[in-house]
């Protein structure tokens, strides 16, 4: 898919500042001297755009992969905006790069519209771009590098940290290309080197990633009997209602809205939504202590919110299927003015710079239905 017509590789800095905020707010935000001599974020975001197209590798990518890397680069640092402060005589950013997810991700669904699988890749190039030079100091480092190969392609990733690299004014730069390369190995070692990493099954990858202590990404758990669970996850609007119908008719569905209506319990009733989600999880349970499939329909934007329904279904041994619903930014906001109670736009803005897509090791399957039809992020 061809770029939005106002973000392409030939636009001047000075006119992509004019247009967007998220790139003129780059001036003058500082950086460490030690790592980043070269000087502010516009300055070194400025060097690792140019840094990318000038690489060797950079003629051989598609062009798809050319325009998913040059928005990265443009866009990795992005949140140093915000998280930028003075620690113990250091400047530090710490949470930019996964603040800078949730803003790219804003960025190019709403302003500079791109299809959703590039958009997905890009928000995770800029979420992990620092991994290549970190990957061995996480307290697990395979299961960090395999988590990120579901989601990214790990050759553009060290092609944009290279970038990052050359971007800079450093004294260790060959201690951090190093680093780089050896991530490439490691990719290498765990057969997800511009792939994404095999697993024997679903139900092998979800224990991998969900058992806190586990270690064999090839261990095949012990199938168990229990419930097939649906759960939603979407922006108000977004069509999780027409979801159901279409697909999951036959099914029961609880659904935190209807609980609400049920008791005259209005959305933006704070104080009563605790007690809304009990009675959910409690509807629940009665499906699961059953083993009978069912729908839970609720936003559930981020991972948080996920996580904890997800730790209540497996203790029940459910299979638990993800189904993210998108439609493109105008058409959204089109289906919210149409529904019975609207959402405000303000509370439709608030939850959408929260929104975090599903990731691939959430459950035993995560699909993405985009448009009316299921995509991939890779």
């Amino acid at each position: 898919m061809m770029l939005h017509k106002k973000l392409h590789t030939e636009m001047s800095w000075e006119h992509l500042c004019g247009l967007y905020d998220e790139i003129s707010d780059m001036a003058g935000v500082m950086q460490d001297p030690i790592h980043h001599a070269e000087g502010d974020v516009a300055i070194h975001t400025q060097r690792v755009i140019n840094s990318v197209t000038s690489l060797p590798e950079y003629e051989t990518l598609t062009e798809r992969e050319q325009q998913i890397l040059w928005i990265s680069a443009l866009l990795h640092d992005v949140e140093k905006r915000s998280t930028t402060r003075e620690e113990e005589g250091r400047i530090v950013s710490p949470g930019h790069a996964r603040k800078g997810e949730l803003t790219t991700r804003l960025f190019l669904y709403e302003k500079v519209p791109l299809s959703f699988a590039d958009r997905e890749q890009i928000a995770a190039l800029v979420r992990f771009h620092g991994l290549p030079l970190w990957v061995m100091d996480k307290p697990d480092p395979k299961k960090a590098l395999l988590a990120a190969s579901l989601r990214v392609d790990c050759y553009l990733l060290a092609l944009l940290a290279k970038a990052d690299v050359l971007g800079r004014d450093c004294e260790d730069k060959q201690a951090l290309f190093d680093k780089i390369a050896l991530f490439a190995l490691y990719c290498e070692e765990l057969n997800c080197w511009r792939k994404v990493a095999p697993f024997p099954s679903d139900d092998a990858r979800f224990h991998y990633f969900y058992t806190e202590n586990s270690t064999d990404c090839n261990y095949e758990p012990y199938p168990e009997k229990g419930s097939e669970v649906t759960v939603l996850c979407g922006l108000p609007g977004m069509g999780k209602d027409t979801f159901i119908r279409q697909h999951c008719a036959d099914l029961p569905i609880v659904s935190l809205d209807d609980l609400r209506r049920q008791h005259n319990i209005k959305p933006d009733n704070r104080d009563a939504n605790g007690w809304i989600v009990q009675q959910a999880k409690e509807q629940a349970r009665l499906y699961l202590r059953e083993h009978k499939p069912f729908v839970w329909n609720a936003t559930n934007i981020t991972r948080k919110m996920r996580d904890q329904l997800i730790s209540l279904f497996y203790r029940y041994n459910a299979k638990i299927r993800l189904v993210y619903i998108e439609v493109p930014y105008a058409q959204w906001q089109r289906q919210n003015n149409a529904r019975n109670e609207a959402v405000p736009v303000k509370v439709m803005e608030r939850m959408l710079s929260k929104l975090e897509v599903p990731t691939p090791e959430e459950a035993h399957e995560v699909i993405y239905w985009i448009e009316g039809q299921s995509q991939t992020i890779l």
